[in-house]
């Protein structure tokens, strides 16, 4: 087995996740961050792309994931996570960073963040 890192960076969404009314009506600009493992070492042999997983595909699935309202980045992180290992057994690991930008928080933050890891 070769093992290959795939990398998702930046991805940004327009979602309705958060704790307060305001926020779910509102909404708030997203980022997530993806790295999964697969076994790389056919895709590299025969330079097909059904001998891998598909980052659009992956792409896909996060992006109907972050669609559906959450109260908790937890949950979000859990759901997106849940299904990438359902849509796509081959993913052997998965580090997945959800971050809501400039927070409700009576303050100047850029945003926060939660690392999650499969």
């Amino acid at each position: 087995m070769k093992k290959t890192t795939i990398e998702l960076e930046n991805m940004e969404f327009y979602a309705f996740h958060g704790h307060y009314e305001e926020e779910q009506v509102v909404g708030n600009r997203f980022r997530v961050d993806l790295r999964f493992d697969v076994d790389g070492e056919q895709a590299a042999l025969t330079d097909e792309l059904d001998t891998t997983v598909s980052y659009l595909d992956v792409y896909e699935c996060v992006r109907e994931q972050m669609q559906i309202p959450s109260h908790l980045l937890e949950h979000v992180s859990r759901r997106i996570g849940e299904a990438l290992r359902e849509r796509f057994p081959a993913i052997l690991s998965i580090r997945l960073k959800v971050s809501k930008m400039a927070p409700p928080l009576g303050g100047q933050v850029e945003k926060v963040s939660l690392v999650t890891e499969w």
